[in-house]
């Protein structure tokens, strides 16, 4: 193989950067091959993922370059006709793997800005009605029809309206926001322009969480290297505050403010007075990077893909104890089974699979009983599910779903804002109480103060947070009680036994 005619292809998103994509990129260099630096395909099993005339090189080495560029190292075959890929139905992430992340040129090749184009000769009522047309519905979790949102501040009166993306990206088992950011960050501004547009705002803000440094500086370099294209509309980057809780809406406002990240009490809500006390539209980052595809081809184009009243495509991060990690994005209705088993591989340890936790560490436990569930919101909430993110973390049998459900609490007693005292108290008195559970002390009592606390959580709580917490904690009791009765100190030590 000609290292002077073939370019070689190497993401520089962050998980391949961790697997050590950068020393196999330097090593075709000096190997005399010109390397280019792309974004994500989303197989993440198979990072570093080297790709030569569309032929894929999995779990590539430095030692490698040598057999790779002669032609006689496995491969993959074509990456767009590999089963994970092709069976996809990519629409937010059509560019994955394709394009150079900074390049406006390969944006624009590949149809940027064309959304924002016909966007600038609509008016914003119009622009409005396509995304009301294309059931998009927010994609953090809430799952709130966008469009309506976008009305509500349309028809807000203000001298000053905001736009502000949410890619505090905390959930467990979830990078499709930073996938996003890292490989594809034009494609989230034109979408906040076009919001801009819809809604009769010219400043923007990208709320990006501290731990994702790559995503922070590809999205600093992509707002200069685009501001010309999309003024008089303007972005600034947000570095967060650190804390799980400011992913909710008014606790991530609050940070934006410079005030302490803590949620506040709605009404009034965030698009009559959010931001600096204006009116403002705060979406999760794939929300708005559905935007520009949806006005390119249509509000009912995007609808046709999806079920029920979840239309699209979702992004589905499929992570944990699983063969084939990575980015799956499909029409809703996939059942659940499918996504674990077929697509996923189902375990890597190879033992069966026992559950899957869907929506993130709020998310509930579900067995494989139910994985038969179509990914669509209303049957998730049918079963006390959420699909939230859209992150599934796979589990074997040898968790002890006692433990998950302990986690669920002191995750929340750690994050809580401590505002309101339902999340503040009842996690870590939950966190107490589930203690004495897994020493199997007064198990039946203590199982009932935990409903007992779920409840006043779900109910009591301000946010999300503590009003999430009870779906993991009391899927694990109803789906698993085995894990939790009849615990004693001998079947502990034999159980750390058994999983040494």
């Amino acid at each position: 193989m000609s290292t002077e005619k073939s370019i070689v292809r190497i993401s520089d998103d962050a998980l391949a950067l961790a697997l050590g994509a950068d020393k196999v990129a330097a090593a075709f260099e000096k190997a005399g091959a010109t390397v280019q630096r792309v974004s994500s395909w989303g197989m993440h099993w198979l990072e570093p993922l080297i790709e030569i005339d569309g032929v894929g090189y999995g779990n590539a080495a430095p030692g490698d370059v040598a057999t790779i560029l002669a032609g006689s190292a496995p491969s993959i075959g074509r990456i767009e006709d590999h089963p994970f890929i092709a069976e996809q139905q990519r629409l937010t992430f059509a560019r994955a793997g394709k394009t150079r992340p900074l390049s406006l040129e390969d944006y624009a090749a590949t149809g940027g800005w064309i959304g924002l184009d016909k966007a600038r000769a609509m008016s914003a009522q119009a622009i409005v009605e396509e995304v009301k047309a294309s059931g998009l519905r927010g994609r953090g979790g809430a799952g709130f029809p966008a469009g309506i949102k976008w009305d509500t501040v349309r028809n807000a009166r203000a001298d000053q309206k905001y736009i502000v993306c949410n890619a505090d990206e905390g959930d467990s088992g979830t990078f499709a926001d930073r996938m996003v950011m890292e490989g594809d960050p034009y494609m989230l501004i034109e979408g906040m322009a076009i919001a801009g547009l819809a809604v009769g705002a010219d400043k923007g803000y990208v709320y990006i969480r501290s731990e994702y440094p790559h995503a922070i500086a590809k999205m600093r370099a992509a707002v200069k290297h685009c501001a010309h294209i999309i003024a008089p509309f303007s972005i600034e980057i947000r570095m967060g505050a650190g804390a799980y809780v400011c992913g909710e809406e008014t606790s991530l406002l609050n940070s934006l403010e410079g005030r302490r990240g803590e949620v506040r009490a709605k009404p009034p809500l965030p698009a009559i007075k959010g931001l600096f006390g204006k009116p403002t539209v705060i979406n999760n980052l794939l929300t708005l990077a559905a935007i520009p595809w949806i006005i390119e081809h249509g509000g009912q184009a995007y609808a046709d893909y999806g079920m029920g009243r979840s239309r699209g495509t979702i992004p589905v991060q499929i992570a944990g104890n699983v063969k084939y990690g990575g980015l799956y994005e499909t029409a809703f209705g996939i059942s659940l089974g499918d996504l674990v088993n077929r697509i996923g591989g189902g375990t890597a340890s190879g033992r069966p699979v026992r559950c899957a936790q869907v929506g993130g560490p709020l998310g509930a436990y579900v067995p494989v009983e139910q994985f038969h569930l179509p990914f669509d919101y209303e049957a998730f909430a049918a079963v006390d599910a959420l699909i939230g993110h859209a992150g599934i973390t796979v589990f074997d049998d040898s968790v002890d779903m006692a433990q998950m459900a302990r986690f669920a609490l002191e995750f929340c007693a750690a994050e809580s804002c401590g505002k309101c005292t339902p999340c503040r108290l009842g996690s870590t008195r939950g966190v107490e109480v589930m203690d004495q559970i897994i020493a199997g002390r007064d198990v039946e009592r203590n199982l009932g103060l935990i409903e007992d606390l779920s409840d006043t959580m779900k109910y009591g709580s301000l946010c999300a947070l503590g009003g999430f917490t009870p779906y993991p904690v009391m899927s694990a009791i109803k789906y698993f009680p085995e894990d939790f009765k009849n615990r004693d100190l001998t079947r502990e030590s034999e159980r750390a036994g058994e999983h040494a």
